[in-house]
């Protein structure tokens, strides 16, 4: 069998099946309006190229890296590069089950952070020392010159904000929508979005 030959079989085998393993993780740490076919067809490309292409058996790990890099060059040719995307070059150097992990929570954080800069400024302040900086309802009081009452009811209305939240993204996600009649009043009447 000629050369050309095994490295297409090998191709085949080896690297061309992580194809859309590979275009689905760099769907999700790209920016958007990145050309992410471009990067996918280069970076196939470029293993089919490989000088010992006999001795890559782990045609993902190598695919990954082969686009990590790539990836890696088209963002040093980018003036501004936010530090999240940095982080997330990372996740594809990492086992599959550890890199979709923190994909996810990642996105997680995102949609999180996105939701409490939504919220309205006294709920928001509340949630934040309450839940991030682990602060007592009687020292955000102190802070705030609120009764521990009215911090506790701020809290409250942040809580809820992100149940609502996470119900909704939740029904989208697995394609369900609440007839109207059954979605919380609150949902009903701001249509979904979190009201001030």
């Amino acid at each position: 069998m000629s050369e050309l030959l095994v490295r297409l079989e090998w191709f085949k085998a080896v690297v061309l099946p992580h194809e859309g393993a590979v275009r689905a993780r760099l769907r999700r740490i790209c920016p958007p309006g990145f050309d992410i076919d471009n990067l996918v067809a280069e970076s196939l490309s470029r293993a089919y190229q490989a000088q010992d292409f006999s001795r890559v058996t782990a045609g993902r790990a190598y695919l990954m890296t082969i686009a990590r890099n790539l990836l890696i060059d088209a963002m040093r040719r980018e003036t501004i590069v936010s530090l999240d995307f940095v982080a997330d070059l990372d996740v594809l150097r990492s086992d599959d089950a550890a890199a979709e992990r923190q994909i996810q929570a990642r996105d997680e954080l995102r949609w999180l952070q996105a939701l409490v800069d939504r919220m309205p400024a006294q709920p928001r302040k509340v949630f934040l020392l309450r839940r991030v900086h682990d602060l007592s309802p009687a020292t955000i009081a102190g802070q705030m010159g609120l009764s521990v009452s009215t911090v506790e009811k701020h809290l409250a209305k942040a809580l809820r904000l992100v149940a609502e939240a996470r119900a909704e993204r939740e029904d989208q996600e697995f394609g369900r929508t609440a007839p109207q009649e059954l979605r919380p009043a609150s949902d009903r009447r701001s249509g979904g979005r979190l009201r001030r």
